[in-house]
C-alpha cells in the first residue's frame, strides 16, 4: 500500500464522511479540533523526522496524516449539507405560501408525470408584520402532470425561473418495510421536500440557468437525442441507444430492462465509467495503428481528451461520467509529463478529487459499484489471467474477457446483492457478447452524433448503430430467458456485506502469501457468515408477523408464518402487478417468504384461512391466537357490538367519521387507519383522542405500516 497513497487517503476520507452521516447531531467543532490536533502532531513529527539522517518510517506521523483526512471528509460532508444553513426550508417554522426557484435539472419524464428539481431564491409568507418575500435556500423535487402545458413555452427547461405559488411538503418517509427510503436517497442529494403542482400553481417568470456550462451541455444532448432519434427509428434500439449514450431510458420497455437484469447486463443501460472506459480503450487503439509510437505526444492526448469530454458533454455532464472523465484525464495527463502511471493509485486519485468535491458521492450507489469494479479488474483480472492461455485467438479474447467479468462481479458482488438482491446466472453467458457489441455501440453512437450531419456518411453510421443494437437486444434477450436466470431473495445486511469483502480479502491474501495465517483466517470468517446465515434462516422459519401494509386507496394485510405469507387485500394484483413488486415484494422477500396467498377482502370465506367470516360491515378472523377486525362501514341502522377485547382494528374506506360511532361497539388494543382512508379525516380524528376505545391508534399514512410480530 505505500505504492499507493491515494488509496490510504481515501479510506480515511471515507471513514470521516461515514461518520458524520451516521453521527449528525454532532458538532463540527469535534472533528475540527481533532484535525488540528493530528496536524500539529504531524508537522511536530515531520520536522523532528527531517533533523534525522536516515529517515525513519514513522508509524505516529502517518497515522495523525490520515486522522487529518478523516477530520477532512467529516468537515466536507458537514459544509456540504445544506440542512446546516439557517435560510435553509428545512429550518424555517413555516413553509412560504409561494417561492421563486430555477429548474437545476433536466426535466425527467415518467409514464404519468414530469420530474423536476427546483433550486429555490427566496419564498413569500402572509403572516402579518413580516409578509413578503425574503431570502430563502433548499430544493424542492417537484412532479408535473404529463399533459401539464400551460403554452407551447411551458415546457420545462433548464435554466427555468418558475413562480410556485403551493408551499412544498417534507418528502415521504419509507411507509413500508424493507421499501426503498427515497427521503435519504434525496436527503442526500441536498433535497428534503417535494409536491405535485396543478398548471395554475406555477408560472414560468424568467430563464436565468444557474450555469452556463450545463446549460450548453443539455442542449448538446437535446441535439444529440433528435438526431439518433431520426437516424435509428426503431424504439427498441433506439431506447437502448438512449440508454447507453445520453443516461435517458424513458423510452426503454420495461419489460426489456427486466431482461437486461436477468441476463446481468443491466449496468450498461445507465451511463457510467464502463462507456467513457469503452471509448478510450478504443480510441487508443485506433491512435496506436494510425500513429505508432505517438501516444504520450500532446497533440494524440489533446485528440483524446477532446473527444472524451465531448462524450461527457452529451451526456449532460452526467455525474458518473463526469468521474470517469476526471480519471483518463488524470492518467493522460501523468503519461504527458512522463510520471509513472498506476492504475490503482489513478483510481485512489479520482475517487478522492471526487469525494472532496462531493463527498455525498460516497453513497451513490453508481460510484460505489462503479469504483469496486474497476478495483477488481485491477486487483484480480491479472491473476485470473494467467491461470490458463488458451490456444486461438478467439478463444484468448473469450477467456480474458470472461476473467475479467468475473473480477469486476466478484469486488462489487457483496454490494450488489446489498442493494439488488439478485444474482444472475449467466452473466458469463451474456458478458461476451455484451463487450463486443457495446465496444461497437459507443464509439458508433459518437461518431453518428458527431458526423449524422453528413448526407451519405450520417445515414450509414445511423444504420450500422441500428443493426448493432438490435443484435444486442437479441442476445440479451436469449441470455434473459433462460430457466433460472436470476437468482432473488438475497437480503445480506450490514455485517454480512462486511463479512464478505473479509472473506474476499483474506482469499486475496492467501492467494499471495500462501500463508497458513490467512487460511485459518479465512476459514474463521467462513464459519462467522455460516452461522449467521444459519441464524437469519432459523429466525425465518419460526417467524410470526401480522402487518397492516400501506398503499394508496387500498387495503392490504399480511400473516406471515414462517416462510408462509397469507395477503388479505382488495388490491387486483392480476392488472397492475407492479403495485404488488412496488409496495410488498421487498418486504415478502427480506422475510425470506417463499409461498405467497391472496384472498379477497369482498369474499365471504377464504379457505386458507377457516375462521375468517365477512358481512358488508365487519370481517373477522382470528388467527395464531390474535384477533382481527376490519371495520368496512359503521352503517347507524345496523347496530353490531363484539362482546370481547379484538387485538387489532382495521378501519377502511373512511368508515369512521366520529369516535362516538365506535362505542358500544368494539373495544380495542390497537386502532389502525389503513391506506384506504383520507388523509383529511385522518388528520381530524388524531387530533382528538378516543374515548377508552383502543390502548395505541396508528395510521400507516402518518406513521408507515403496522407491524405486530411475536
Amino acid at each position: 500500500m505505500r505504492g499507493y497513497p491515494f488509496f490510504r487517503y481515501v479510506a480515511a476520507l471515507l471513514i470521516g464522511i461515514v461518520l458524520a452521516e451516521a453521527w449528525p447531531t454532532v458538532s463540527p467543532y469535534w472533528a475540527a479540533g481533532f484535525g488540528l490536533g493530528c496536524l500539529g502532531l504531524y508537522l511536530f513529527r515531520l520536522r523532528r523526522n527531517e533533523r534525522k539522517t536516515i529517515k525513519p518510517l514513522d508509524l505516529v506521523q502517518g497515522f495523525a496524516l490520515l486522522g487529518l483526512m478523516a477530520a477532512l471528509g467529516w468537515g466536507l460532508l458537514y459544509a456540504h449539507t445544506p440542512a446546516h444553513r439557517p435560510d435553509n426550508l428545512l429550518n424555517v417554522p413555516n413553509p412560504p405560501d409561494a417561492y421563486e426557484a430555477v429548474i437545476t435539472n433536466l426535466p425527467e419524464t415518467r409514464a404519468k408525470t414530469i420530474k423536476v428539481e427546483l433550486a429555490l431564491r427566496r419564498g413569500r409568507w402572509n403572516d402579518g408584520d413580516s409578509a413578503g418575500y425574503r431570502p430563502l435556500t433548499g430544493r424542492v423535487v417537484a412532479y408535473l402532470d404529463k399533459g401539464d402545458s400551460l403554452a407551447p413555452t411551458a415546457t420545462p427547461r433548464y435554466g427555468d425561473v418558475w413562480l410556485v405559488l403551493h408551499p412544498p411538503r417534507l418528502a415521504d418517509p419509507p411507509l413500508n418495510p424493507a421499501e426503498f427510503d427515497y427521503r435519504r436517497f434525496l436527503s442526500r442529494r441536498g433535497i428534503y421536500h417535494q409536491q405535485y403542482l396543478r398548471p395554475w400553481q406555477r408560472r414560468v417568470i424568467g430563464y436565468d440557468p444557474p450555469s452556463r456550462l450545463t446549460a450548453l451541455a443539455y442542449r448538446v444532448n437535446a441535439w444529440a437525442d433528435s438526431l439518433l432519434t431520426q437516424k435509428i427509428g426503431s424504439r427498441a434500439e433506439y431506447g437502448v441507444v438512449n440508454a447507453m449514450f445520453l443516461g435517458t431510458r424513458d423510452d426503454l420497455d420495461p419489460v426489456q430492462y427486466e431482461t437486461y437484469a436477468a441476463a446481468g447486463a443491466v449496468h450498461i443501460l445507465s451511463v457510467s465509467g464502463m462507456h467513457i472506459g469503452i471509448l478510450f480503450i478504443v480510441l487508443s487503439g485506433l491512435l496506436t495503428w494510425l500513429a505508432p509510437g505517438q501516444g504520450n505526444r500532446w497533440w494524440v492526448i489533446g485528440l483524446k481528451l477532446s473527444v472524451l469530454w465531448f462524450y461527457a458533454l452529451t451526456t449532460g455532464l452526467s455525474a458518473p461520467v463526469l468521474r470517469s472523465a476526471v480519471m483518463f484525464t488524470y492518467l493522460l495527463l501523468a503519461g504527458g509529463f512522463n510520471r509513472s502511471q498506476s492504475l490503482m493509485n489513478t483510481l485512489g486519485a479520482s475517487a478522492f478529487f471526487v469525494l472532496v468535491y462531493d463527498p455525498y458521492a460516497a453513497f451513490s450507489v453508481g460510484f460505489q459499484l462503479s469504483y469496486l469494479s474497476i478495483l477488481g479488474i485491477g486487483a484480480w483480472a491479472p491473476q485470473f489471467i494467467k491461470l490458463w492461455r488458451p490456444q486461438t485467438r478467439v478463444a484468448n479474447w473469450l477467456w480474458e474477457i470472461s476473467m475479467v467479468a468475473v473480477a469486476a462481479q466478484l469486488v462489487a458482488l457483496p454490494v450488489s446483492l446489498y442493494y439488488f438482491h439478485a444474482f444472475p446466472v449467466y452473466f458469463l453467458l451474456a458478458n461476451p457478447a455484451v463487450a463486443l457489441l457495446s465496444t461497437l455501440l459507443v464509439p458508433l453512437a459518437v461518431a453518428t452524433v458527431a458526423l449524422g450531419w453528413v448526407p451519405v456518411l450520417g445515414d450509414g453510421l445511423g444504420w450500422l448503430l441500428r443493426q448493432v443494437a438490435w443484435l444486442l437486444n437479441a442476445a440479451v434477450d436469449w441470455v434473459g430467458h433462460l430457466p433460472g436466470a436470476t437468482f432473488d431473495g438475497f437480503w445480506p445486511s450490514a455485517l454480512a456485506v462486511g463479512l464478505m469483502y473479509l472473506l474476499i480479502g483474506l482469499a486475496g491474501m492467501v492467494v499471495l502469501t500462501r500463508h497458513r495465517r490467512y487460511v485459518r483466517l479465512l476459514a474463521g470468517a467462513a464459519v462467522v457468515l455460516a452461522l449467521l446465515t444459519v441464524h437469519d434462516v432459523q429466525q425465518q422459519a419460526t417467524q410470526r408477523r401480522l402487518v397492516v401494509h400501506y398503499q394508496p386507496r387500498k387495503t392490504t394485510v399480511s400473516l406471515t408464518a414462517g416462510r408462509q405469507t397469507q395477503l388479505l387485500t382488495d388490491a387486483d394484483w392480476e392488472t397492475n402487478p407492479r403495485l404488488y413488486d412496488f409496495y410488498l415484494k421487498n418486504a415478502l422477500d427480506s422475510w425470506g417468504v417463499r409461498q405467497v396467498q391472496t384472498g379477497s377482502l369482498l369474499a365471504d370465506t377464504i379457505a386458507t384461512l377457516p375462521p375468517y367470516r365477512h358481512t358488508p360491515d365487519v370481517s373477522l378472523l382470528v388467527w395464531e391466537g390474535r384477533s382481527l377486525l376490519l371495520v368496512n362501514r359503521l352503517a347507524s341502522y345496523r347496530r353490531w357490538q363484539l362482546p370481547a377485547v379484538v387485538d387489532y382494528v382495521v378501519l377502511r374506506r373512511n368508515a369512521l367519521r366520529d369516535w362516538h360511532q365506535l362505542q358500544q361497539r368494539v373495544v380495542a388494543r390497537h386502532l389502525i387507519f389503513d391506506g384506504s382512508n383520507a388523509m383529511e379525516r385522518v388528520d381530524s380524528l388524531l387530533k382528538t383522542k378516543p374515548p377508552t376505545l383502543a390502548s395505541r391508534v396508528h395510521s400507516v399514512r402518518h406513521s408507515g405500516a403496522f407491524v405486530a410480530e411475536w
